[in-house]
């Protein structure tokens, strides 16, 4: 039976040799990068009006994107990056004349109650109970809707 003090020695001498069976290569060249791309979404129904524009040569990155802030104003961004300086970006905001339009509020409920349905004597643990929701409408006549997960009844 080894002692400690030799099994000690033979782990560091197995570690040792395994630290000496790692070698390191140096990451291949895959040669120069460059690219180029552009998009852009012009949608005046939502006011979503967006677009950018970036190129890339070995590791010098530039670029500009545009897009119109919530407050109507066109934010326009210049970037560029490179191994010397970083990145450097110049921000400009100018005010259009372009009105995003706001989401419509939600219609409101006359009368709304939340039923709970009868839970079974035995507790369920990774079940959540769908709630069955009433609400009065006014329409030709009066009338209350009731809905659930399965059906639905207009009385």
């Amino acid at each position: 039976m080894m002692g400690k003090a030799s099994y000690l020695l033979c782990l560091c001498l197995c570690l040792a040799s395994a630290v000496w069976a790692i070698e390191l290569q140096a990451e291949p060249d895959y040669g120069p990068v460059a690219y180029e791309f552009q998009w852009s979404v012009n949608d005046p129904h939502t006011g979503d009006i967006k677009s950018q524009k970036e190129s890339r040569k070995d590791d010098k990155v530039e670029g500009v994107y545009e897009l119109i802030d919530s407050d109507g104003y066109r934010r326009i961004v210049q970037y560029k990056a490179d191994d010397h300086n970083g990145f450097e970006a110049i921000v400009q905001r100018e005010p259009t004349d372009i009105k995003i339009p706001l989401p419509e509020p939600p219609k409101k409920l006359l009368a709304a109650k939340i039923l709970t349905p009868v839970l079974p004597v035995a507790p369920l643990v990774h079940y959540a109970a769908p709630k069955a929701i009433v609400k009065q409408e006014l329409s030709s006549g009066n009338y209350v809707s009731v809905s659930g997960p399965t059906a639905q009844y207009k009385y």
